[in-house]
């Protein structure tokens, strides 16, 4: 694209809330042919046009269109964005997209497209609170006042996470939103929740859970006695536990764009989207999403990819947006391998208070237990396994053959995993999976038992970077450094609306990792920050998140990556681990203005 083209293109997208039609996420019943597709289309604004009424601005959109409807009848445009680009989204086809190409104003286009999605501790862990020294939480009145708006896959409002106790209501000549349910499901916490799809508005009520998860990390309210199955038992919070949620449902990228558009007029501080896809940036819902809404003073925190440690799996990149990345914290929901020559390995598993130990069990190993286990005998001993699938349908099928407890060799390095099980397991890193197999190849009489041994601290190296926290640099443009930071994203304590416990009741808190947890982790402290320093632009925020976060581990080693143990590089952790209390007092941040370096759009 040409320097002028790319510079009217960023001219619009600073006078780009959209507007809903009625169609539908589907093709209609009776539509001829099936091959019309919801297309974004990017346009110039003419300049005899001022668009001070929503009906100019759809009329000059659908100028574009062929006629107005399709032939079942569903109204060919989806949406009317006003804020985040000047352009629509509408049911076309290649042909007639092709077509409009010709017609003066057509920018470009892309084919809509799904999103793909991206605690008792972690706020203690990031010195959120602390006895004995200053109080970022208090300093910042818990985030009181700030609206956090994540776009996800919505959320469940009556969770205890969102109950709104100590919370004052919002600043109505600030906060413009609605809420779907209305009062009392929505409440001085969750104060918007809005639903969008194909153009119509939906429930924003959470099906998958994902959002439901984001939305507690990041504003969560505090819940005492927070636990899964008895496991990481403790006082439950988000990062900015007095902050205002809003929370939007989305599934595609023209979705998205509404969404941000609806953020933008409601007047949100920040966003959190823990949602992603790999775009060119001019392509890119998020990245053209997150530019408009940084020339309006919001800060957006988007999700790295989980797709390390391959290098260059990054996306979500651009210098506007904090991108984040996941690392480790020091907890550990113990179950100890020991074996007969009084080795013990600290792996991970639930207990649900089943088990205390089982006793030293003959040992064998299976390796590929599926499919290969019923080649063993295995009744009566403890298994060892690889972790190429669940570690539930390992314990399952081990338990059908017999076996009275497992270990399962993490095939992801040092990552390990708290699940529940019908028998007892342990998931143990691949390092310690291969002495305990050199062992058992040692040794005739080879014995193992697993002991549980609850919720422990201390576990070393911590931070350290998660190994499917994706990795830079970015491939869109090699001289950005990404990820900008990284977060607590591994076994967090979560909100859930629809996991189920070992009793078969609903879970109210589960096990949850991936930079989709990290994302809101930031996402709630830049409201935080944004409390204390209401003057400070989006750049500065971010400025002062990466020039204060922590390059070392607790034992003040250099963070390393859970992959590999090797020493984290720029393009693994960014800047480091986030750093509130640091950050809240920089002593110096690096301002930018978002079209300095818009001409990447």
């Amino acid at each position: 694209m040409k320097a002028s083209s790319i510079l009217t293109v960023l001219l619009l997208l600073l006078n780009v809330t959209a507007f809903p039609t009625y169609g539908k996420t589907f093709i209609p019943i009776g539509h001829d042919g099936g091959s019309h597709r919801i297309y974004i289309v990017h346009v110039t604004k003419p300049s005899d046009k001022k668009f001070h009424l929503f009906k100019q601005r759809k009329e000059w959109y659908m100028s574009y269109l062929p006629n107005a409807t399709l032939s079942s009848g569903w109204p060919r445009l989806v949406y009317a964005y006003r804020q985040v680009i000047t352009g629509f989204a509408a049911w076309l086809t290649q042909e007639e997209v092709n077509a409009m190409k010709a017609m003066d104003g057509f920018l470009f286009s892309s084919e809509d497209d799904d999103l793909q999605p991206r605690t008792t501790y972690t706020y203690e862990f990031l010195g959120l609170t602390s006895d004995g020294s200053p109080d970022m939480w208090f300093n910042s009145n818990y985030g009181g006042g700030q609206i956090i708006g994540v776009i996800d896959s919505g959320v469940t409002p009556n969770h205890p996470s969102f109950g709104d106790l100590g919370v004052p209501p919002p600043d109505l000549s600030k906060w413009k939103g609605s809420c779907y349910w209305g009062p009392p499901i929505c409440n001085n916490k969750l104060i918007g929740a809005q639903g969008f799809s194909g153009g119509m508005s939906i429930s924003p009520l959470d099906m998958r859970g994902h959002g439901t998860h984001c939305a507690s990390i990041a504003a969560g309210n505090i819940v005492h006695n927070a636990s899964y199955e008895g496991a990481a038992q403790g006082k439950a919070s988000g990062m900015a536990p007095k902050a205002h949620l809003a929370v939007y449902k989305i599934n595609t990228t023209a979705d998205l764009l509404r969404c941000i558009d609806e953020a933008i007029r409601n007047h949100v501080d920040v966003l959190s989207i823990s949602q992603g896809h790999a775009k060119e940036f001019i392509y890119s819902g998020i990245i053209k999403g997150a530019f408009a809404a940084s020339t309006k003073g919001i800060v957006t925190c988007a999700a790295a990819p989980n797709g390390g440690p391959t290098p260059n799996s990054i996306d979500n990149d651009a210098p506007w947006i904090i991108t984040v990345g996941a690392c480790t914290t020091d907890r550990k929901i113990a179950s100890v391998v020991k074996l007969g020559g009084g080795q013990e390995f600290l792996g991970e598993s639930v207990s649900a208070g089943k088990w205390l130990a089982t006793p030293q069990l003959p040992l064998v190993n299976v390796r590929t237990c599926y499919p290969d286990i019923g080649k063993h005998d295995v009744v009566g001993k403890i298994v060892i396994c690889e972790g190429k699938y669940l570690i539930s349908f390992i314990g399952d099928i081990v338990q059908k053959a017999g076996g009275p407890g497992v270990i399962v060799i993490s095939l992801q390095g040092n990552y390990t995993q708290p699940t529940i099980n019908d028998i007892p397991a342990s998931h143990v890193t691949s390092d310690d999976g291969t002495k305990i197999e050199e062992y058992f190849l040692s040794s005739p009489n080879a014995t193992a038992a697993i002991i549980f041994r609850g919720t422990q601290f201390g576990a070393k190296p911590a931070p350290a970077v998660a190994r499917s926290s994706g990795r830079g640099p970015s491939l869109q443009n090699g001289d950005i450094i990404k990820p900008d930071i990284i977060a607590p994203g591994v076994n967090i304590l979560v909100a859930s609306p629809s996991e189920s416990n070992s009793t078969g009741k609903q879970a109210t808190f589960v096990f949850q990792s991936g930079t989709s947890m990290a994302t809101p982790h930031v996402a709630g402290i830049a409201a935080l920050l944004k409390h204390n320093h209401p003057t400070w632009s989006p750049a500065a925020i971010q400025s002062a998140i990466m020039t204060t976060a922590k390059s070392r581990d607790r034992d003040g080693n250099r963070i390393t990556d859970q992959n590999n143990g090797k020493i984290a590089t720029a393009f693994d952790m960014g800047s480091g681990m986030v750093n509130p209390l640091a950050a809240n007092d920089p002593g110096l941040i690096y301002d930018i203005k978002p079209l300095w370096i818009g001409a990447l759009l």
